[in-house]
């Protein structure tokens, strides 16, 4: 699923020798043949600096020597706290873009980007051939060999079974597109099935059906529905693929329009809030809330001093998307408490809040494509950036290649030195592009830049010059510098966009 670029890239590190010191990145950044001597400096500078505070006492936040083990180098007990970035960040609370420069922003991304489609524009019907295209465009074998958790290979023959599923030979020569809302957390899927496939029959941890996910709230367009009607093909605003139908609710389309456009609205800042607990609605019964999640708030006057057997005073009351026993779409009233991680409207664009916002990820497993109820590289930064209001296309190729955004590029005849002056100039919350994988930049430990990124396994030269292989699989903080993405190329070696949003 190499089209998809949902941070697949392999990490790596270098672990370094003793008996030298580095005094600066150029000596960071080598190859392998020399690395060993020159990276010890860093992470035994590192964890001496973990140690103690500036001042020379003891961080509040370290564990006491002997107790903190990591096989991630260069990483001790306070760099895992949000407040340790946020302090050492300058002007942490201004205000990078008010609300009205970040509409601006979505407005000129909609019309200039062609992988984000404004469902207020989209059309009404769509020429059959063009939704076979659609449905081609995801619906494809992959380029490399794919198992079963068994380990049977699909195959031709499965791609077949998978492919007359598709119902391509029942979409009309025109197709009248139907609009709909999620009702909950719906994977997207290549090809219409829940059944997992793996590019390595040991290694089972990415699941190449798995496209994306659609939270509660997400507007769609729906063009086609499978052959065992289980299924629908469905364009969200950056993305398409397979959901399942029970996950969805049809509706009209001025009502869903004006669902979304609600001024009153509730923003998920935590990165899972639940609904409270519902005994007359078991489908708004806890049910989950992702970050970036918006939802109208009713009318106070609609509820008075009771909803569902609770006095609604202590909580907010949002609007909810319900699907009835028809598939169609019904708006229900729901209860959030107010102690949960929610925000009326959305959240100051600032420095501090991007690295808080980042940071109530760390530690949740990796999800390819949004799958293990977590997300990937790039649905990690999406939701985080969601908050503030700010949309972005799904894939890291798509954000790393797009125009939008302030960009540094660089090309295969960029100098190692042109790519490190540009770090020098980092801003919290810039989006650091390799191929296949994306990294937020949150700040520097003694002139080093340090990142936070949603990824799965990383690698670095041990200390006798071996390549060594760990499993990271979540959220995580980490230098940037002694980063490998093989053993002879370092991420700055890769690296071809620093992005600042927006």
């Amino acid at each position: 699923m190499f089209s998809n670029n949902h941070g697949r890239l392999q990490l790596a590190f270098t672990r370094a020798n003793p008996s030298t010191q580095s005094s600066g990145w150029g000596n960071i950044i080598t190859y392998r043949n020399s690395l060993p001597m020159q990276m010890f400096a860093l992470v035994l500078c590192g964890l001496i600096f973990s140690a103690c505070r500036a001042d020379g006492s003891t961080h509040g936040d370290t564990m006491q020597p002997g107790t903190w083990s990591t096989d991630v180098i260069g990483i001790s007990e306070k760099h895992l706290s949000a407040n340790y970035w946020v302090k050492q960040t300058e002007n942490a609370g201004q205000i990078l873009k008010d609300q009205r420069e970040i509409a601006e922003f979505n407005t000129k991304l909609f019309s200039t980007n062609t992988n984000m489609v404004d469902l207020k524009a989209f059309p009404q019907q769509l020429a059959g051939e063009d939704v076979r295209a659609r449905i081609r465009a995801i619906s494809k074998p992959n380029r490399s060999e794919l198992y079963s958790p068994a380990g049977a290979a699909l195959g031709s023959e499965g791609y077949k079974i998978y492919g007359a599923n598709l119902g391509l030979e029942n979409i009309s020569e025109t197709v009248e597109v139907r609009f709909a809302l999620v009702v909950k957390r719906a994977d997207m899927r290549t090809y219409p099935t829940n059944n997992r496939y793996y590019k390595s029959r040991d290694d089972q941890n990415l699941d190449r059906f798995q496209e994306n996910a659609l939270f509660p709230g997400d507007a769609v367009a729906v063009l086609h529905v499978s052959a065992d009607k289980e299924w629908v093909f469905v364009q969200s605003y950056n993305y398409a693929a397979w959901v399942r139908n029970e996950n969805i609710a049809i509706g009209e389309r001025k009502l869903i329009e004006q669902y979304k456009n609600a001024n009153r609205f509730l923003v998920t800042t935590g990165d899972k809030v639940q609904t409270s607990f519902n005994p007359e609605v078991p489908a708004l019964s806890e049910l989950q809330l992702d970050m970036g999640t918006r939802i109208p708030l009713a009318d106070p006057e609609t509820v008075k001093n009771s909803l569902y057997g609770q006095n609604p005073y202590a909580s907010y009351v949002v609007l909810l998307p319900l699907r009835n026993h028809q598939g169609n779409l019904e708006i229900k009233p729901a209860l959030i408490a107010r102690n949960k991680d929610v925000s009326l409207g959305f959240i100051p664009f600032t420095r501090e809040n991007i690295i808080r916002q980042a940071f109530k990820f760390l530690g949740e497993r990796y999800g390819w494509g949004h799958s293990y109820n977590g997300r990937d590289c790039t649905g990690f930064l999406i939701e985080i950036y969601k908050t503030f209001g700010i949309v972005m296309p799904r894939n890291s190729g798509q954000q790393g290649s797009g125009n939008y955004g302030d960009n540094t590029r660089f090309t295969p005849q960029s100098s190692r030195e042109d790519k490190l002056k540009a770090l020098e100039s980092l801003d919290v919350g810039d989006l650091i592009y390799v191929p296949g994988h994306v990294l937020m930049y949150i700040g520097d430990v003694d002139g080093e830049p340090y990142v936070i990124h949603d990824v799965s396994v990383f690698r670095y030269i041990d200390e006798n010059g071996e390549l060594y292989r760990g499993t990271l699989n979540g959220v995580s903080v980490t230098p940037l510098l002694p980063l490998y993405g093989s053993e002879e190329s370092t991420y700055v070696d890769l690296m071809y966009n620093i992005k600042r949003v927006p």
